[in-house]
């Protein structure tokens, strides 16, 4: 049976940091992908490890060949890849453990041509979020490049990693790295792409860390001549590119718009991003795991285990949603309750405190994600007190010192309509920590598992009434 995905990784001389992009892909929770590593002629350790790691796992095939360079080799790998759905990674860098998963199933859900993710760029030991399109979901080739318009000269458009691609259509056409070139040659293969494509999915989550810093033509021996005959040819092959896709009256009205390209790729510099305001300390963009306390044994640590498996891929649906993890494991909750409960109930089963309860429930609130009613169906705000007009008000602020707790009456949460579209990315959160949490279970086994465990609900419940 054919991988669903090939991921392919063109290795020179990447001998330091190639174990660590090689054991980021294995590591994926999604299991039908090949790995094509193709060795372009390295002079270090690195054919070895490739062929130590090929040794050990059969979903890697390897090529060795002389230095051709990079484009080169990716052709090499697509001439062989057999999987649906082609994904590329560069030897220095490394992907998230959901990456290609959340690429595929994205790809398979919205029957889109492309998907396009966000990264984190990496420096030292500083990390920043990276991307460009905000809002998820389905955009058209002529959406999609009127984004590309805006900010020609990005990495988040230019390169391939960040990105999932039809096998079929890259065949169809015979798509393939332009070897002559080696400035915009990833940029070159996306324009040939979409000029071919109907649809694209942008997800906003980071999915891959970039590490490498690529210099400039000068510095990689170019000619002067050569340099701009090649920068010549990427704009010309650009601006014709704009002129198929939106035609000639629409590229008329975008023609000046289409020739700032010329001036954000007029330095060696081009789609080199810089590093984002806020950034924050490698480890700590992605919730931590403690290693002592998964190694432990006891109620207590398998407890924490399933917790954390549980909040890796809630995270997920909150990275994709612009929310934080609070904020939707809340949103779980309440798509799960059957029936309403106090402040008190919700916080003890959520495991927030009373005061992190109300904070979160009143962003959800402002966000439209959540609406509350009491038995009579009157509105509330969050904290669970009914909504009043402005004669009223400060009446309500002088009873507010005297009780400043809120009622215990049961308050019914509702998921509001806007909110629709997460609860599909919490289902989806939900089924892939079941696979990977009962991955190797047999049929039979899991149908033991579910009378096993209704057994032991019944008896905690039966011991805590």
């Amino acid at each position: 049976m054919n991988p669903v995905v090939s991921i392919i990784v063109p290795v020179y001389n990447a001998e330091k940091d190639l174990a660590r992009c090689i054991d980021s892909v294995l590591k994926q929770d999604y299991d039908p992908f090949e790995l094509i590593l193709v060795n372009d002629g390295s002079s270090d350790q690195s054919g070895a490890i490739c062929d130590a790691y090929a040794q050990k796992d059969a979903r890697i095939r390897i090529i060795h060949k002389n230095n051709t360079g990079v484009s080169d080799s990716r052709n090499m790998a697509m001439d062989i890849a057999r999987g649906t759905y082609l994904q590329f990674l560069d030897s220095d860098d490394w992907i998230t453990p959901d990456a290609t998963k959340l690429l595929v199933c994205t790809a398979m859900e919205h029957q889109c041509d492309m998907v396009i993710a966000d990264f984190y760029r990496v420096v030292g030991e500083r990390v920043s979020h990276k991307g460009d399109i905000q809002e998820n979901g389905i955009l058209s080739r002529e959406e999609f490049a009127t984004y590309m318009m805006e900010k020609p000269a990005d990495f988040y458009y230019g390169v391939l990693w960040n990105k999932l691609y039809r096998r079929d259509i890259i065949e169809k056409h015979n798509i393939r790295m332009d070897a002559e070139i080696s400035w915009c040659e990833d940029f070159m293969f996306n324009m040939e792409y979409i000029r071919q494509i109907r649809t694209v999915y942008a997800l906003h989550v980071p999915i891959y860390y970039y590490v490498k810093t690529k210099g400039s033509l000068v510095s990689q021996g170019m000619s002067i001549s050569k340099t701009i005959k090649m920068k010549r040819s990427v704009f010309e092959y650009y601006n014709q590119f704009y002129q198929d896709v939106f035609g000639e009256e629409d590229y008329e009205k975008s023609r000046i718009q289409v020739y700032r390209f010329l001036i954000d790729a007029a330095s060696d510099g081009i789609v080199l991003p810089a590093i984002l305001p806020g950034s924050i300390k490698l480890g700590k963009e992605r919730i931590r795991i403690s290693i002592d306390a998964m190694e432990n044994e006891g109620l207590l640590a398998d407890a924490y285990r399933e917790r954390k498996l549980l909040d890796r891929y809630l995270e997920t649906a909150a990275l994709k949603n612009d929310l934080t993890l609070e904020e939707i494991r809340l949103l779980l909750y309440i798509s799960q309750a059957h029936k309403s409960g106090s402040l008190r109930e919700i916080a003890e089963s959520t495991n927030l405190s009373r005061g992190m309860l109300n904070i979160v429930l009143q962003k959800l609130a402002s966000k439209g994600l959540i609406k509350t009613r009491d038995a009579a169906g009157k509105a509330k705000d969050p904290s669970g007190r009914p909504t009043i007009g402005k004669e009223t008000a400060s009446k309500k602020e002088s009873t507010a010192s005297k009780k400043k707790e809120p009622p215990a009456n049961p308050i019914d949460w509702k998921i509001a309509p806007e909110a629709e579209p997460i609860l599909a990315d919490l289902l989806m959160a939900q089924t892939s920590f079941e696979q990977m949490k009962f991955a190797g279970f047999r049929e039979e086994e899991l149908e033991q598992y579910e009378l096993l465990q209704a057994k032991v609900r019944q008896n905690i419940k039966n011991a805590l009434k």
